[in-house]
């Protein structure tokens, strides 16, 4: 009987050798938080969408050193709802899908890519990658704040009844170089409430991106 064992452990182990842990999988999700840095108060505090096809591009050609694919550019914009004549909000869905995706319309950019020469203020405006040791995951977080007189041209004060304004941002995403500032990939896409900036306050974006691969030997 344990000669029988021994051998029944011995061919479970060949199988192992012979079947080596090479499928996995890789998850990502994003998170975003908007909030006033003085303040504390939070406007927005949500998941996102990920395009999946600008991503694994976008990844591969970080990882392959091509000086492309990296996180560049957060970008927000004032088209992803619409409001009826009764104060009633639509949310337009995310864009995912296709390469040439954008946001519904973008008003206005801000370079978080800390390594770039274009980011002017690289101690509140970049990339951060967090990882604990023994986790199968790692966090891209990516810090972005808009200050008292960003964007220029905005209204003195956040207390407009207009909803359509072109600083009032209701959608998010985060773009990556794919070469030059006028070619770059959505690869990340949030719609939500409507929230004015304008100069009576800052707003501080904090995007978390998370990268985490899965295998049938370790989920978390």
């Amino acid at each position: 009987m344990e000669e029988k064992e021994t051998n029944q452990q011995q061919a479970a182990a060949k199988d192992t050798e012979r079947n080596p842990n090479d499928i996995g999988l890789v998850g990502v999700e994003g998170h975003i938080k908007i909030f006033d840095p003085d303040s504390d108060e939070v406007f927005v505090d949500k998941r996102n969408a990920i395009h999946y096809e600008n991503f694994s591009e976008s990844l591969a050609q970080s990882l392959a050193n091509k000086n492309i694919g990296h996180v560049y550019q957060m970008v927000f914009g004032n088209g992803g709802t619409s409001v009826d004549p009764t104060g009633i909000i639509t949310y337009l869905p995310a864009n995912s899908t296709g390469q040439n995706a954008d946001l519904y319309n973008q008003t206005y950019s801000k370079v978080v890519d800390d390594n770039s020469a274009t980011n002017t203020d690289t101690t509140r405006n970049n990339l951060t990658v967090l990882h604990t040791t023994g986790k199968v995951y790692t966090d891209i977080l990516v810090t972005c704040l808009l200050d008292y007189g960003e964007p220029a041209g905005q209204q003195a004060f956040d207390n407009s009844t207009n909803l359509d304004g072109e600083f009032v941002f209701d959608e998010l995403g985060l773009k990556t170089w794919n070469g030059s500032a006028d070619n770059l990939k959505l690869i990340t896409h949030v719609v939500f409430h409507p929230s004015q900036k304008a100069q009576n306050r800052r707003i501080q974006v904090d995007y978390t991106v998370r990268i985490q691969t899965l295998t049938h030997l370790s989920s978390t």
